[in-house]
């Protein structure tokens, strides 16, 4: 099944390693929730390796960069997402040597033992480092996505640095949710969003969206081009299913 909405669905595997790391079985298997998730119709995979592999291992990772080997797969994506100045380039780089398939990084301002992104990078203070590793990137022929708090004012610098999308940080949103300050952090996004548009990047989205606040999101954000959703993801998938859960996620972005 392909995913035929007009803002792509990207699962975010993190929290099925978790739980297999907490024995020496390998179940959960990492590789069967994506097939499972690919096959329900989400657009791509996302996996965030972290310096500890307290989630997400380097082996996990080319293993899923080899599943989507597979032809079924060759119109779905692989975004491997993390701060560039820790492990994220070699893990990358590795896939590319592999010949295995990877198109998006996704640069995140984490610290080693941060325990969830939190906040984005920030301009023009992290200009000058970013440049290199974006040039990196675009060198070993990947799509370079920064994650970026809602500030419109940063846009044209993100855009300047080389980045070719952002990924919208989207806790602020998704705590306002149901206060009377969800309306004022949806026009938030929709100015932060429009404004990376505006210099020509494109936007993704990302962190606390779930089955409650993604629609209304993406019916306002002008734009959006993929969400990243793991945690809520996965929590629902263990009452619902994998299937019936990335389906009712495609139902929201519908």
């Amino acid at each position: 099944m392909k995913q035929t909405t007009a803002t792509n669905l990207s699962v975010n595997l993190n929290k099925v390693a978790l739980v297999r790391n907490t024995r020496h079985l390998g179940i959960p298997s990492v590789t069967r929730a994506a097939t499972l998730c690919l096959e329900a119709g989400a657009a791509g995979i996302t996996v965030h390796p972290r310096p500890d592999a307290r989630h997400i291992r380097a082996d996990d990772v080319r293993d899923l960069a080899a599943l989507l080997q597979d032809p079924r797969w060759s119109d779905r994506e692989f975004n491997v997402e993390g701060n560039p100045f820790h492990n994220l380039m070699d893990c990358v780089a590795d896939l590319v040597a592999r010949k295995l398939p990877v198109h998006q990084v996704t640069f995140v301002p984490d610290s080693e033992g941060q325990f969830t992104s939190d906040h984005g990078w920030n301009f023009p203070q992290d200009a000058e480092r970013l440049a290199p590793v974006i040039a990196q990137a675009h060198a070993l022929g990947l799509r370079v996505s920064l994650f970026m708090d809602a500030d419109p004012a940063a846009m044209p610098a993100a855009k300047a640095v080389g980045a070719d999308r952002i990924e919208l940080y989207t806790e602020p949103y998704a705590a306002a949710w149901g206060t009377p300050e969800q309306t004022t952090q949806l026009q938030r996004f929709t100015q932060a969003a429009q404004a990376a548009l505006d210099v020509g990047l494109e936007v993704n989205a990302g962190h606390d969206l779930n089955r409650d606040n993604l629609a209304a999101f993406v019916q306002t954000v002008p734009q959006v081009s993929e969400v990243s959703i793991g945690h809520a993801l996965i929590a629902d998938a263990l009452e619902l299913g994998y299937s019936a859960t990335v389906q009712a996620y495609l139902d929201c972005l519908r």
